[in-house]
């Protein structure tokens, strides 16, 4: 029975192509659910183990995080509730969000990811280091070619020569950031796209976090939004100080540079045609830059 039959006899609707998320497929069904399902002929694993989503927003449930309601879970789909709302990126995206609306949106989602820090880690999951993180996305920026990626050995060298301790594990999203929240007015309906999700460092989400908080960030690509939170409103507001987080932050900057970087290389391969990848070459740039300056302050 073909997905699209199963979809039909579990939820009474026809799946309809949904675009966004990076794992499996994604489709809705008559804007009332969500339907994440593993690629035809792909083995649920990796990048395609979408049934991992179910474990963490089962975990979640009834918290003070919220997130969409699991439905029907299958063998290799799931469904979820259709959330409202809408997530925009302020620096990053197109929008017409008044600038004191986009302030209070990343005000609001400093103190979910402290709720969702504080809701702790999910059980039987092993915890990411912050040397495993550094190991992961070492390896995506090697596989950037040099050209495209100025002064990274050296950031590599920096960050891998004072690795600091671990903090006690607690969930971590992997990816959070206001254009993976949710929001209607103020209030934030969902916190979505958990395709990266681990049990780890706090840190490690709010060095990811932070960056957004300035359009200066991304050369070429960011919009100024006045008012906008900085680093400093942000860390107030998640309301713990939290040791070695230049570290992280210099971390979430390399991160950045070596997803852009293999992006590009993948449109420049003919692997994903987006024309608009040929914008990231400043913004990479200026990542691990700024990452190093940070790392030598």
């Amino acid at each position: 029975m073909s997905l699209a039959d199963q979809v039909r006899a579990r939820l009474g609707g026809a799946p309809a192509v949904l675009p966004g998320g990076h794992s499996g497929l994604t489709y809705t069904v008559e804007d009332k659910y969500v339907v994440k399902a593993v690629p035809p002929g792909q083995k649920p694993v990796g990048r395609n183990d979408v049934l991992r989503q179910v474990r963490v927003l089962r975990a979640l449930e009834g918290s003070a995080v919220p997130v969409p309601r699991v439905i029907v879970t299958d063998e290799t789909w799931f469904a979820m509730e259709f959330a409202s709302g809408e997530a925009i990126e302020p620096v990053l995206d197109e929008h017409t969000l008044a600038p004191e609306l986009c302030r209070t949106r990343m005000l609001e989602a400093a103190r979910l990811l402290r709720l969702l820090h504080d809701a702790g880690p999910v059980p039987g999951e092993p915890a990411a280091t912050a040397a495993g993180e550094l190991e992961r996305w070492s390896r995506t920026m090697h596989a950037v070619p040099a050209e495209l990626r100025p002064g990274a050995g050296d950031l590599l060298r920096l960050l891998a020569g004072d690795v600091p301790d671990d903090l006690p594990p607690v969930l971590v999203h992997g990816d959070f950031r206001l254009g993976n929240v949710l929001f209607a007015g103020t209030r934030a309906t969902a916190v979505v796209d958990w395709e990266i999700w681990s049990t780890g460092d706090p840190r490690t989400d709010l060095g990811w976090f932070l960056l957004f908080a300035d359009h200066r960030n991304f050369p070429a690509l960011g919009t100024p939004v006045p008012g906008l939170p900085s680093e400093a409103d942000l860390l107030e507001v998640y309301g713990a100080e939290l040791p070695d987080l230049a570290w992280f932050r210099a971390m979430g900057r390399m991160k950045m540079a070596a997803i852009m970087g293999h992006n590009l290389r993948r449109h420049r391969e003919g692997k994903h045609h987006d024309p608009d990848q040929e914008r990231l070459p400043p913004t990479i740039a200026a990542m691990i830059r700024s990452a190093a300056d940070i790392l030598r302050s």
